[in-house]
């Protein structure tokens, strides 16, 4: 009972930081699309890092200011490539949902997806022990894996 106490309280003392991304292309579709969801405290804290300005995602505040960082740290954190091409992704917006802000991008017209390689390193300059699910899903067929701060890379077959 004591080691579980202990567990439990070190538990406390030692926040998670993870991050899920999702990464779906249908069947029939051209396109791939991301969401995220991240705490947004972290996400406002590596945002305001980043640029040394307040950075508020729950009340708003300047909005298209805030779109542009979101866009800029995605571009900065966030590649995928699919059949050895890089992919354009477009941030498209995010949304608070509870403690956590859901982002989302896409990238059009990729095509037949065969071989995917992910590179992610959202949050890893703002929480050393921060970790990113992927759940990618390509014609139906899902794969998933979690990387761990520093670890940004991982490479999916379909």
């Amino acid at each position: 009972m004591t080691k579980l106490l202990i567990v439990l309280f070190s538990s406390l003392l030692h926040p998670f930081y993870v991050s899920i991304f999702t990464i779906n292309q249908d069947k029939d579709a051209k396109n791939l699309e991301i969401s995220c969801r991240i705490f947004f405290d972290d996400l406002e804290d590596a945002l305001e890092k980043e640029h040394h300005k307040k950075v508020d995602l729950v009340k708003g505040g300047d909005k298209e200011k805030t779109d542009e960082y979101l866009s800029a740290y995605f571009k900065k954190n966030l590649r995928i490539q699919a059949n050895g091409k890089i992919l354009s992704l477009q941030y498209l917006g995010y949304s608070i949902e509870d403690d956590a802000a859901w982002c989302f991008l896409e990238a059009n017209d990729v095509g037949t997806i065969k071989e995917m390689t992910v590179l992610n390193s959202v949050l890893y300059t703002s929480h050393e022990k921060q970790s990113n699910i992927l759940h990618v899903t390509i014609g139906g067929v899902r794969k998933s894996t979690k990387l761990d701060n520093p670890k940004t890379k991982a490479s999916f077959s379909f």
